[in-house]
């Protein structure tokens, strides 16, 4: 089923840090012919790195096809400047938007449901300017695109969710990595609240159901973490650089679940150790296995 017919069907009402390989050993396969589950790449530029991440998965090639309409999902929710790793690297969104365009992707749309004033929270980011510079369609979010969904229930039954992302042809979700003081960590699951209207509070008590119901509803067809810098401590939105950790780090990858438990390692834990992961792999969204997966660790 698209996500066109998906809509269709589901409208209701119209903390230490550790090196990763530590607690996880990567796996390189020996043939490059081998698919890897997910791709680790390092460095000091993070389009490189971004651009080597998804490359180490088989390329933007694989996710997207000429005539695209790709969504791309950031996280912008913050009115802070980049080196407080509140809202996802810039420059790694804008190196994911290009990339679309030269797979052929005839428009590549960037959006996300702030909690800090929206024009302050994309303009002090950079991602406005910087995805507009690559050609992205850069919008604020419009409250009369929200739609009431079915959602499985883990903990939300429905939920009003922005239409514009189940009406692309193809989502790409960009989260940053930082702690969070309700789930621990922030990482892609996390990420789509910036899809969900309403009173997001109202979840607060049942949060991590309620991520693993929204992440259901929405399939990514490339997750890309920006672990460029992470936010250490008093996140989601920072303020102290001395919380700021430098990692020059881009972790892609295909299952939502996965991608969320290699994040977790770079904060010096386990994916099990986050209930919304542990609950999204045991609902069959996806694996927190990571001895299971093959990993690709590249430096660009």
């Amino acid at each position: 089923m698209n996500r066109r017919k998906f809509l269709k069907a589901t409208l209701i009402s119209g903390i230490a840090i550790s090196s990763p390989e530590i607690l996880f050993p990567l796996i390189t396969p020996a043939n490059a012919a081998v698919k890897s589950d997910l791709a680790v790449a390092r460095g000091t530029s993070p389009a490189r790195i971004t651009r080597a991440a998804i490359d180490g998965l088989g390329g933007i090639r694989r996710f997207v096809s000429r005539g695209d309409v790709v969504v791309v999902k950031p996280n912008i929710g913050w009115d802070r400047t980049p080196e407080y790793a509140a809202n996802t690297n810039p420059e790694v969104v804008a190196t994911v938007v290009r990339l679309c365009y030269e797979a052929g992707a005839k428009k590549v749309k960037v959006f996300d449901n702030t909690v800090s004033n929206a024009k302050r929270c994309y303009k002090q980011s950079g991602i406005a300017d910087a995805v507009s510079a690559v050609g992205g369609l850069v919008s604020f979010i419009d409250d009369r695109k929200f739609r009431d969904m079915k959602l499985s229930g883990y903990a939300l039954r429905s939920w009003p969710l922005y239409t514009e992302v189940f009406e692309a042809d193809k989502i790409i979700n960009v989260p940053i990595a930082k702690t969070h003081g309700l789930t621990t960590l922030t990482l892609g699951m996390k990420n789509w609240m910036g899809i969900m209207g309403g009173w997001r509070g109202r979840i607060h008590q049942k949060i991590d159901g309620s991520l693993v119901d929204v992440s259901m509803a929405v399939t990514p067809v490339l997750v890309v973490l920006d672990a460029v810098r992470i936010l250490t401590a008093n996140g989601p939105q920072g303020g102290d650089l001395s919380d700021v950790k430098l990692l020059n780090t881009v972790v892609a990858g295909t299952d939502q679940v996965a991608v969320d438990a290699y994040g977790a390692t770079l904060f010096g834990m386990r994916g099990s150790d986050l209930a919304y992961v542990r609950m999204g792999s045991e609902a069959g969204l996806g694996t927190m296995e990571l001895s299971k997966l093959k990993i690709k660790r590249i430096t660009a």
